[in-house]
């Protein structure tokens, strides 16, 4: 695994790719980080560079969606269906865990989603923080609660609808 680091506003994110694209986003604090044994800096690796350059645009504010090269291969064949399906999820919006599950076509699966939600090792890119509860309020977030309230209250003054219609 290759590695560099990004000084984000929510704090420093460590990146990691692989040969095959971005395989992970972290949080100082992530809870389900394992440490960077064995890893290497690569501060000149392209899908790294390319990382920075597009996470830096969406704190900017000029990017709301991603596109980069991923690396989804730490996930079993279940937790890679959830975090492509967490890709479809719109800047700005957010849906429930109950709704993610029907999305996959596996309305039981409510709490099999949470648990592969919380473990998408994409941060941001493969935007999980936008997974709420049904009655709307702030579940766990591996990167820390306040790092998805703030992500949310981000987009959300952020985002602008492409169409707005006037009556």
């Amino acid at each position: 695994m290759k590695f560099t680091e990004f000084d984000s506003p929510l704090g420093r994110l460590t990146l990691a790719a692989t040969e095959r694209g971005l395989a992970g986003v972290y949080f100082e604090d992530h809870r389900h980080f394992k440490g960077m044994d064995g890893w290497q800096r690569a501060d000149n690796m392209d899908t790294l560079n390319l990382a920075k350059q597009q996470l830096g645009e969406f704190f900017a504010g000029t990017r709301e969606q991603f596109d980069l090269p991923l690396d989804f291969s730490a996930g079993t064949s279940f937790q890679q269906q959830v975090w492509r399906a967490l890709q479809t999820i719109p800047f700005g919006a957010t849906l429930s865990y109950g709704d993610l599950a029907r999305q996959i076509e596996n309305p039981q699966a409510v709490r099999a989603v949470g648990a592969a939600n919380g473990r998408n090792p994409i941060s941001i890119i493969i935007p999980c923080h936008r997974v709420i509860a049904s009655s709307g309020a702030l579940t766990g977030y591996a990167g820390g609660l306040k790092n998805k309230q703030s992500l949310l209250k981000f987009e959300a003054e952020k985002h602008q609808p492409s169409s707005l219609r006037l009556t």
